[in-house]
């Protein structure tokens, strides 16, 4: 009789311990993906601001962006350096102005530099079969994935249609506005897997 009290209070004390020991984690699941629903909001909210600007900055930029297939767009690059530099951005891919998914884009870069700055990035993808690479790329970079033209304001101060003709074009924007001679090459983006 001893021996079954003690198994079942054994069996009973298990059950009991890893009852209790489940419920204690580090951070709730309700935490974290209130943290992961703030930082999507903070990205979009990043994303329709970085919009209302280019289309405010350059005529016929909205018109582009209608045409496009998938418009994929990061608020706040931060570039910097001393020396070796580096970038980071987040963002997000919109398709028919709904977000279906979050990014990240880095790039780093030797060579004489130093200081910060931080540029917005929109790349526009004109046709389906450029999304779709896009899309189904585990990691894809400007100019390896696809050729990126970097567009920019002609004399008249509309966007300078010659240059807009690639699968993949690009605006990018400090806070003066268009920056010219850009270059996106090397560019590596990735989709953010937990957003």
């Amino acid at each position: 009789m001893q021996r079954r009290k003690f198994i079942w209070g054994t069996s009973g004390s298990m059950m009991v311990l890893g009852l209790a020991l489940s419920g204690c984690t580090t951070t709730s699941p309700t935490n974290a993906s209130g943290q992961q629903l703030d930082k999507r909001h903070t990205i979009d909210a990043g994303v329709d601001s970085t919009l209302t600007r280019l289309y405010a900055t350059a005529n016929g930029s909205r018109e582009l962006v209608r045409k496009a297939h998938g418009v994929l767009i990061f608020p706040s690059v931060i570039d910097a350096g001393f020396v070796v530099g580096g970038q980071y951005g987040e963002g997000s891919l919109r398709v028919a102005d709904q977000t279906v998914g979050y990014y990240s884009t880095v790039t780093g870069s030797i060579g004489w530099q130093i200081g910060a700055q931080s540029r917005a990035i929109v790349l526009l993808f004109m046709t389906q079969e450029s999304l779709n690479r896009f899309r189904n790329a585990d990691g894809w970079s400007a100019g390896g994935d696809a050729s990126v033209a970097v567009l920019k304001i002609g004399a008249n101060g509309n966007v300078d249609t010659t240059t807009a003709s690639s699968q993949v074009n690009a605006f990018v924007l400090t806070n003066n506005g268009l920056m010219a001679g850009a270059s996106l090459e090397g560019t590596k983006i990735t989709r953010i897997k937990s957003l």
